[in-house]
């Protein structure tokens, strides 16, 4: 019952975030449970000094992993399936099932490698899905919106405009391929004058 207790109060840990401790009460109130159980309860001085240890407690690769990439990353998706045809009901469902599947397997994996580990925990966060995955869902978020926002503009519009903005995916297709070929290879403010040019080659065609 300790576990899921625990568990089930992983699920408020942001209740009392603020700038100076950011995560550290949220954590202590997490664990007090466990805590409870040490010799002399509540009461005690190991509790006591436990609680104020995990309070000065500071996190923050879950923002990278959650907030800033499968949140995103989810929403994208949803949008996709607005895009071709999905109802409200199915795309706030496709929503809520990759976002919960991801949140809440990070958050049960966590609490078993915390709970097996204990202060050892530490050396978990080298796994590779926590060092890399930040980088590997932005790149595919990048891609996905390439899809979505185009999907979602034809949807709205109707199918008026449906060939130019169907033009307008594959052109955004083929510059996320560019720009991951490139990364790392050519500095940002020359990718930007290429990309202008061309938008101006494009417009003066169009215009023409």
């Amino acid at each position: 019952m300790t576990w899921v207790s625990v568990f089930v109060r992983t699920l408020a840990i942001q209740g009392s975030w603020n700038y100076e401790t950011l995560l550290g009460n949220g954590v202590g109130f997490v664990l007090e449970p466990v805590l409870r159980q040490l010799p002399g309860g509540v009461h005690s001085d190991a509790f006591k000094a436990a609680m104020a240890r995990e309070s000065a407690y500071f996190g923050s690769v879950g923002d990278r992993l959650v907030w800033a990439g499968l949140l995103p990353f989810s929403s994208l998706v949803a949008l996709i399936a607005f895009g071709v045809g999905a109802g409200p009901f199915a795309v706030l469902a496709i929503f809520l099932v990759m976002y919960n599947v991801g949140h809440f397997g990070l958050r049960i994996w966590g609490l078993r490698v915390g709970w097996t580990r204990g202060l050892a925990v530490a050396g978990a966060l080298a796994n590779p899905v926590l060092r890399n995955g930040p980088a590997y869902i932005a790149r595919a978020a990048a891609a996905v919106a390439g899809i979505a926002i185009p999907l979602t503009v034809a949807r709205v519009v109707g199918p008026t405009c449906r060939p130019l903005l169907e033009g307008a995916l594959l052109a955004g297709a083929l510059i996320a391929v560019g720009l991951v070929r490139v990364h790392g290879r050519v500095e940002g403010w020359k990718l930007v004058l290429v990309l202008i040019a061309l938008f101006a080659l494009v417009s003066v065609s169009v215009a023409r």
